[in-house]
């Protein structure tokens, strides 16, 4: 591995599910909003399968699990109390994968522009990563409120490569659900997925063009798509 080698590339990642392992603390914002309703609360393992289209979205599968269904107005109204408690502490119990820290130095080591394509509000992104101490490795942060169609459109994805300074034909999605594959697809990317992530079906059944077990396989499963880009 050359120092500059990735200098023309951009690296995208998801945030929930892929860089970091952020259920624990969704969870408990989504039951404390469930509350507000009487709602029984809602399973670990199913909030990490709910996480890809963003917290509305979650909200909303949640109350439909109890065959609830909420006008426009009172989701709105959950959605900011799920906000306002999630915001509170956000990284209580949220974690980075193992070894992302290591990775993300070595693609910026060589070159590599960073960035972040996340369904979560781009504040709230913002505010995670500060707290990881993970917003340093960036050079973008776009979430769903930053563009008009949020993923898996491939706008969104193209938003988050311009806004680092890439090109679409020099960068790679690395996502954990069906929605990053989506967006990656659709805009003509190479996309992996993490097989330890919120993945909402199979890993190896989503269409990526790798999975990845591990983050010190990264750099080198980056490399190699890259590599193959006409």
């Amino acid at each position: 591995m050359t120092i500059g080698e990735l200098a023309d590339a951009t690296i995208v990642f998801d945030l929930d599910g892929t860089l970091v392992d952020s259920a624990p603390d969704l969870v408990r914002a989504l039951n404390a909003t469930l509350d507000l309703e009487g709602l029984p609360h809602t399973k670990l393992e199913h909030v990490r399968r709910m996480v890809g289209r963003g917290a509305r979205a979650m909200i909303e599968r949640a109350a439909e699990f109890h065959g609830v269904n909420f006008g426009p107005d009172r989701l709105d109204q959950l959605m900011g109390a799920f906000v306002e408690i999630y915001r509170a502490d956000i990284a209580s119990a949220t974690r980075p994968y193992p070894g992302i820290i290591e990775a993300l130095g070595q693609l910026a080591s060589m070159g590599a522009k960073l960035s972040v394509c996340t369904n979560k509000r781009t504040e709230l992104s913002h505010q995670l990563l500060d707290a990881l101490d993970l917003s340093k490795w960036f050079s973008a942060v776009v979430g769903a409120d930053a563009v008009t169609d949020r993923k898996p459109h491939p706008e969104h994805y193209r938003a988050a490569v311009a806004r680092a300074g890439g090109t679409v034909r020099r960068s790679v999605m690395i996502g954990d659900t069906s929605i990053d594959v989506g967006a990656a697809r659709a805009a003509g990317a190479p996309v992996v997925v993490v097989g330890f992530g919120y993945c909402d079906a199979d890993a190896d059944q989503l269409g990526a063009d790798a999975i990845l077990d591990r983050y010190s396989d990264l750099t080198p499963i980056c490399r190699r798509l890259l590599a193959a880009r006409p």
